[in-house]
């Protein structure tokens, strides 16, 4: 498999590059891999690159774009945040990804037992880690059910989960609200914007669509 040319990459609609991440994350699942030279791709995409998707995850070791959906050198843009939300910084690296640099598709990826989700349920404070779980509260807050304080904490795995979708279902919504570059582009169809969840016992991905 060769690296993404300019070419090739017009030819990824948002569709198409959806379908080649779900593939390769069906390949990562059945321990496969696709036949790439990773260090031609390196001297391919030397001179330029042309990923065909923007995935926004979690820094957990266990959840690398890059491995998951089985991708090469040049195939995405990877930008990773505990917890994976956005800021103007990672907006900003999306709006480059989609408008200037060509993907067809973001993806905000969550994952199930996320630490940063657990200390955001516990409302955890050390350092700057306490600034940044401020922006996770959010989807603690709106996922309602228990109700009991004592089961609202990473205690209950359930709820830990419940919240980790729901902040990426919030992401989305924040990356349509506060990027009029990266919404236009959605409402036109020259991109999608998705969500979806990988489970660390599977390794399987779940769009939601």
């Amino acid at each position: 498999m060769k690296a993404h040319t300019k070419e090739t990459q017009a030819t990824m609609t948002p569709e198409k590059s959806l379908q080649q991440l779900k593939e390769g994350n069906q390949r990562f699942q059945e321990n496969l891999k696709a036949d790439r030279n990773l260090i031609e791709q390196v001297k391919d995409t030397s001179t330029g690159q042309f990923p065909f998707a923007t995935i926004l995850s979690c820094i957990d070791s266990r959840v690398s774009a890059e491995l998951v959906f089985d991708q090469g050198v040049g195939d995405i843009f990877s930008a990773r945040v505990a917890g994976n939300f956005v800021n103007d910084d990672i907006l900003g690296s999306m709006e480059f990804a989609c408008k200037l640099a060509g993907t067809r598709l973001i993806v905000v990826l969550g994952h199930t037992a996320c630490g940063a989700v657990k200390g955001a349920c516990d409302d955890a404070k050390l350092g700057k880690l306490t600034g940044m779980l401020e922006n996770i509260k959010p989807a603690v807050n709106a996922v309602t059910s228990p109700e009991d304080p004592s089961l609202r904490n990473s205690s209950n795995i359930d709820f830990v989960n419940e919240v980790a979708a729901k902040n990426v279902q919030l992401t989305i919504a924040r990356i349509k609200e506060d990027s009029e570059v990266l919404n236009e582009m959605h409402n036109s169809g020259e991109i999608q914007i998705v969500g979806a969840m990988y489970d660390i016992h599977t390794g399987a991905v779940t769009f939601y669509e």
